[in-house]
């Protein structure tokens, strides 16, 4: 474990850098400087986050081009004209639908909250494995307007559905982490960095399995755990700094196969 750990770690100082930031959809909340701009950029990129990361960039840009590039101040103070022109917004599955339930969750969210970190630590507790009930809470508020469409359930993971979560693990990240190396933006002080769980992308999952991280077949819940525990042997206090190093190395790896075909 500790060669791997020194190999590792040697991996996260390579790409935990600003350089990271351009081809990466963490480069849409860092277009922005207010706090609830940075949210709901962030949490649009991360659920749109699947595909070819330039298609995932460039869909989260039409889609904070088509609310002004202000989004804290769209949800809030969107007209019924406005709202319609979202209307065009697709993305694979996400579509129209889902974008007005979005639009309306974070309207009525930010009427009465300040930052999104409330709407993830209802339930919190210190217990290391906090994230289980934390994001299963975060769903349940989410979808508890009446008016919620089933079809945009499936948009926003919960660990009851044994989802491994990856995009919400991936925006929790991008919140909580808090390293100075201007990646991660460390906006969020209840929930500590060692609460965080791993982000289980293909990248991250297949080099996990390379490396002995995971074992189990199936890439679920219990699957972010396993690997998530296994990087806590190596940093108990920041493990999830270890997703710059499964990632990179797994971008690398597509690259390099791509290159010898």
């Amino acid at each position: 474990m500790d060669n791997l750990k020194d190999f590792l770690d040697e991996k996260v100082m390579l790409f935990n850098q600003p350089s990271f930031i351009e081809d990466d959809p963490i480069s849409i909340p860092h277009r922005f400087s207010k706090l609830q701009d940075i949210e709901i950029s962030g949490f649009f990129a991360a659920v749109l986050a699947w595909g070819q990361r330039k298609t995932i960039i460039n869909k989260s840009l039409e889609l904070m081009d088509l609310m002004g590039n202000s989004p804290y101040d769209f949800v809030l103070n969107h007209s019924e004209k406005e709202l319609k022109q979202l209307m065009k917004f697709k993305h694979r599955t996400f579509n129209d639908i889902d974008t007005l339930y979005f639009i309306d969750f974070f309207s009525r969210y930010y009427q009465e909250n300040k930052s999104l970190e409330q709407a993830f630590t209802h339930g919190y507790s210190e217990d290391v494995d906090a994230m289980e009930v934390l994001l299963s809470n975060f769903h349940d508020l989410f979808f508890q307007s009446e008016e919620a469409p089933m079809r945009t359930r499936k948009h926003i993971a919960s660990p009851k559905k044994k989802s491994a979560c990856k995009r919400i693990n991936m925006f929790l990240r991008w919140m909580v982490r808090k390293d100075g190396k201007g990646v991660d933006f460390g906006l969020w002080d209840k929930i500590s960095p060692a609460q965080l769980v791993c982000p289980c992308d293909l990248h991250v999952d297949r080099i996990g399995r390379t490396l002995g991280l995971i074992r189990r077949k199936q890439t679920d819940w219990q699957t972010a755990m396993e690997l998530t525990q296994n990087l806590r042997l190596m940093d108990a206090a920041d493990p999830i700094k270890y997703d710059f190093a499964l990632f990179g190395l797994g971008v690398l790896e597509k690259e390099q196969k791509m290159n010898l075909k």
